[in-house]
Formats: structure tokens, C-alpha cells, sequence
């Protein structure tokens, strides 16, 4: 499968799993993603998830070009609701998700880890939006979380330049929580993860909540308008 879901206690750990691609999305991808977050959604024994990719190089190197190349405006606009499907079902899933990124997280691959409430990087982790170099703009998120997170302004440089952020200018900007060695990333992503599962699943799902309400404002219209715009 190209997402694994494996339960370790009140654990949910979520793989994105096409090394060989870079974990890169395809339809299927999306898709596979969004109903496993569904599922754990629905699992009330579930209390926390992390969210990495398979292999060393990258978390996720976003859209899969080959497939992307030949879509026409409409296909383009499903591809980035399909996106928008897979990213929203992370960012409202009841329990919190931690990302944990290892390696290139470019594109829609940022956006995911955007939508997660909170970022934990390796060491070779880079970060971009760089749609803009290949003519279209951001479409599963970007343009809004990542503004919200760190600023219109250095939102602005990183979109429109497709700039790529290093693990260390990403803890430094606040884009990522911590910085980790890559063979550490996932024992204290683990660790996180207890900690929060051991607090009471209803106080934590609220607060989540609250944060989210705090944080989105008017995202949802943004990511509307964002939307239509990557299938124009």
C-alpha cells in the first residue's frame, strides 16, 4: 500500500509509503491518505498519530509530475481537492498529528506537514512551495497555513520564490517545533506522541479544537479561493 497505518497502543503511526517516488501523490495516494485519517478519526482508542514518509530522503516531494503534466483545467481543480481532501482531513482529524518530517517536504508535501499540529524535522529535512517555478501557484493549503504560521512576509518570499528552507532556518523561523538526527526522529516523535496520549483524550481534542479555531480564522474561504486558482 502507498500509506501504511500501524497502531501502537494509542498510537497511530501513518507512512507515507512511495520511497521510490520520493512519497510523492498520485490520485490514489490522496485518496488512500484521506480515508485513513477518516479512519482514525472514528477510532476512539486512538489518541495521537504521527505522520512521516518511508525511507530517508523525504517526508513527501509533493504532486507526482508524471500524473500532473497531463491533467487538463478540470482535472487540475479535482487533483487540488483531492489535495485539499487529504490536508484537511489531517488538519481536522480530532487527535492531534505530529509530522515528522525526514527529508524533502516540497510542495504538497509542505502543505501536509502544515496541516499538522506540530512539526518535528530531521536534520536533512528542507522544506519549499516551489509551484510557482513550474507556473502554477500553490494549491493543497500553502498560501494559508503557511502565512498564518510564520507571516505574510516571509510567507510572500518563500511562495513566490519557491526558496527551499533548510531544517535549521525552519526551526528558526518557526516553521518546525524541533530539529532531530534523522535516526533520532522518530524515538522522540514517539516520545511526544506518549506524552500527549497519556493526558485525558477529551481536554486534549478540545484544546485542539480551540487552537484550530484560533489559528484558521478565515482559512477556509482562502482555501476555496486557492483552490480554484492551482485548476485555472
Amino acid at each position: 500500500m502507498a500509506i501504511d497505518l500501524e497502531r501502537r497502543g494509542s498510537i497511530a503511526v501513518v507512512t507515507m509509503n512511495r520511497p521510490e517516488a520520493l512519497n510523492a501523490f498520485n490520485n490514489e495516494q490522496l485518496r488512500v491518505l484521506a480515508e485513513t485519517f477518516d479512519e482514525i478519526g472514528n477510532d476512539g482508542s486512538i489518541r495521537c498519530v504521527i505522520l512521516t514518509g518511508a525511507g530517508e530522503r523525504a517526508f513527501a516531494a509533493g504532486a507526482d509530475i508524471k500524473e500532473m503534466k497531463d491533467l487538463d483545467g478540470a482535472g487540475g481543480l479535482t487533483f487540488g481537492r483531492l489535495g485539499h481532501r487529504a490536508t484537511r482531513s489531517v488538519e481536522e482529524l480530532p487527535q492531534p498529528v505530529i509530522a515528522a518530517v525526514n527529508g524533502f517536504a516540497l510542495g504538497g508535501g509542505c502543505e501536509l506537514a502544515l496541516a499538522s499540529d506540530i512539526r518535528l524535522a530531521s536534520e536533512n529535512a528542507v522544506f519549499a512551495q516551489p509551484e510557482v517555478t513550474l507556473g502554477i501557484p500553490p494549491g493543497w493549503g500553502g498560501t494559508q497555513r503557511l502565512t498564518r504560521l510564520v507571516g505574510p512576509g516571509l510567507a510572500s518570499e518563500l511562495i513566490l520564490s519557491g526558496r527551499r528552507v533548510k531544517a535549521d532556518e525552519a526551526l528558526r523561523i518557526g516553521l518546525v517545533n524541533s530539529v532531530w538526527p534523522l535516526d533520532q526522529l522518530m524515538g522522540e516523535a514517539t516520545k511526544l506522541a506518549e506524552v500527549i496520549a497519556a493526558n485525558s483524550p477529551l481536554a486534549v481534542r478540545s484544546a485542539k479544537q480551540q487552537v484550530r479555531l484560533a489559528f484558521n480564522g478565515q482559512t477556509i474561504d482562502g482555501l476555496d479561493s486557492e483552490a480554484r486558482a492551482f485548476g485555472e
